[in-house]
């Protein structure tokens, strides 16, 4: 009997040992998953979660934030985009105000639309003026450009700063020359304005590229640059070839006018021969 108990309260001993532990392992179990719950320094994100309340609004927030991420990322490109585009519009203007702004000039040229053709003047050459024509087919020469050139091309010197003013006689026109990166609408009434400096000799040629009619690819523009002596030679050429001889009538007009003139004045108190 006595070795009967002996053994009874030995296994009863154990369990209680095997229950205590038991119990010791589910305190400190409850207690890491409290201070687990527990906000902690330089926490990221939300706390592990407890209940299926919980489980569902962190799934809503982790799919939220890759959400906003992609935001965030497109709007920090459109703002580089914007920042782009002012890098490139500071250049861009300073560039259109070198374009647009018209140093002191040399000289001034005139160019006047026409359908379809173009007249050039030179008004610090005493009006010298002329007509620029396409030249037709059946009139070309071996080395001259169809479409392209004409009987009198705009002749400029070399390294001169000109003054160019662009109007119109009918229909809006354009002198555009892509060498030298021109181009001014000609408007009947208006007087545009801009300016060009060519740097080496040779021809340039251009079109006019505004539709201005049934004839608009048959308005071509060729420009000659040459040396400054070159220049002046042909300007004193070009004042004889272009001189404008006044008409007969004219000069009767004159002569009559120059006549009377000359002649006495009659008395105040004479009457008229017609009149008597």
């Amino acid at each position: 009997m006595v070795r009967l108990t002996r053994s009874i309260t030995r296994s009863a001993a154990a369990r209680a040992s095997v229950v205590t532990v038991l119990v010791l392992a589910g305190m400190a179990a409850l207690a890491a998953v409290a201070g687990a719950t527990e906000p902690r320094p330089w926490q990221l994100g939300l706390q592990p979660s407890a209940t299926p309340v919980h489980e569902r609004l962190a799934t809503m927030h982790d799919e939220l934030l890759v959400v906003i991420s992609l935001i965030t990322v497109f709007v920090l490109g459109l703002l580089l985009y914007v920042m782009i585009l002012v890098v490139i519009a500071i250049p861009s203007f300073k560039l259109i105000y070198y374009m647009d702004r018209v140093p002191n000039a040399d000289m001034t040229i005139k160019v006047t639309a026409h359908q379809w053709y173009w007249s050039y003047e030179y008004p610090d050459q005493a009006g010298l003026s002329f007509d620029s024509n396409l030249i037709q087919d059946k009139d070309l020469k071996p080395g001259q450009k169809r479409l392209l050139d004409v009987d009198n091309p705009l002749v400029v010197p070399v390294g001169a700063t000109i003054r160019v003013l662009v109007t119109g006689t009918d229909v809006i026109h354009s002198w555009f020359v892509p060498s030298f990166g021109v181009q001014e609408y000609a408007i009947i009434g208006r007087l545009n304005e801009t300016w060009m400096q060519v740097e080496h000799e040779g021809t340039y040629y251009g079109e006019c590229n505004q539709i201005c009619g049934v004839n608009h690819a048959f308005m071509p523009i060729a420009v000659k640059a040459v040396s400054k002596p070159e220049f002046e030679k042909w300007l004193g050429e070009a004042k004889k070839k272009f001189a404008v001889a006044p008409s007969p009538g004219i000069e009767a007009g004159a002569t009559l006018v120059a006549a009377a003139a000359a002649g006495k004045a009659q008395p105040a108190d004479q009457e008229p021969a017609g009149n008597r």
